[in-house]
């Protein structure tokens, strides 16, 4: 028998093509493409909302809404009273409120900082974020401009309920225009310093616990030390020492700064803040610079966040 052609083996060994092309219904997108700056924008808005619990289960907001209830409660029972008892002046400035209600803000840096940032590394969101066509920087702006926003709403909102109070106890408009101002101003700055900070910790360990407990002792043994060797130094008699121990707390640079640059009372010992134009401007320049390595900082720790 003569053999096949060569042709014909190969034909007869190659099944047969049964591919199908299927229409499953999907369509070209033929809409607007959103850029970098919507996905910033969004994730900003997320993390806002997130601060406060807000899209998120109940028990997410009852921590959140019972600090802000606190952060608010003194303002209005200031004005309550100024408003009944005819006070010619409130009975602090705007730029002390803040100081005085520290504690209830370091909490709520302490339980909303890592929530922010922490979950995201904790469950390996991160890379999710970076898939899509958003930057390293477009994450650490949203994230920092978020927590600074959710901290101004919350040292801000008192600032506003004591400036209508003091307007319906008809008190002086222009001066309290203008303690309102410098009350806001000190309330951004702390707002940004605080939050860059608290990020700072929280970024570092995906565990929810361990940058709460950054947060709080950072806050609270920074602010203690200085304050203890201030005490030690006004009984020394070095007042110029009390102001620029200042400069190593979080709470005591703001206090030191809103007093030289804006004129406030100093919550220093003794009533003493800086002690002169060179040290308060070592302060401008230490909570700018703290900002800014905050933001560095931040911007680090991302670029190390594998895409795995």
């Amino acid at each position: 028998m003569p053999p096949e052609p060569a042709a014909a083996v190969t034909a007869a060994n190659t099944p047969a093509d049964n591919s199908r092309i299927h229409d499953i219904g999907y369509r070209h997108y033929d809409g607007v493409r959103l850029d970098r700056s919507y996905i910033r924008r969004s994730l900003f808005v997320q993390s806002l909302r997130g601060a406060y619990g807000l899209g998120r289960s109940a028990k997410s907001k009852v921590l959140p809404m019972i600090l802000f209830a606190v952060m608010c409660l003194p303002a209005g029972i200031i004005d309550a009273v100024a408003i009944y008892t005819h006070m010619t002046k409130l009975p602090l400035e705007y730029t002390e409120y803040a100081l005085l209600l520290q504690a209830v803000i370091g909490l709520y840096l302490a339980a909303q900082a890592p929530q922010s940032v922490s979950r995201d590394l904790r469950f390996k969101t991160v890379p999710l974020y970076f898939s899509r066509p958003m930057e390293r920087i477009d994450y650490v702006i949203a994230k920092f401009g978020a927590m600074a926003a959710a901290l101004f709403i919350l040292i801000g909102t008192p600032l506003v309920i004591l400036y209508l109070g003091a307007l319906l106890a008809k008190l002086d408009f222009a001066a309290q225009t203008a303690g309102f101002g410098k009350g806001l101003l000190a309330a951004a700055l702390m707002s940004l310093l605080f939050g860059g900070i608290g990020l700072v910790l929280a970024a570092l360990t995906p565990r929810r616990g361990f940058g709460v407990a950054a947060v709080i002792a950072l806050f609270t043994i920074s602010f203690g030390a200085v304050t203890s060797v201030q005490a030690v130094a006004f009984h020394q008699g070095a007042q110029t020492a009390i102001g620029w121990l200042g400069l190593f707390s979080p709470v005591t640079l703001i206090d030191g700064l809103q007093t030289w640059w804006l004129g406030a009372h100093s919550h220093f010992v003794g009533g003493y803040g800086p002690p002169n134009a060179a040290a308060g401007a070592c302060y401008l320049i230490v909570v700018l610079g703290l900002i800014a390595g905050s933001f560095a900082l931040l911007m680090r720790r991302y670029r190390k966040v594998g895409l795995g």
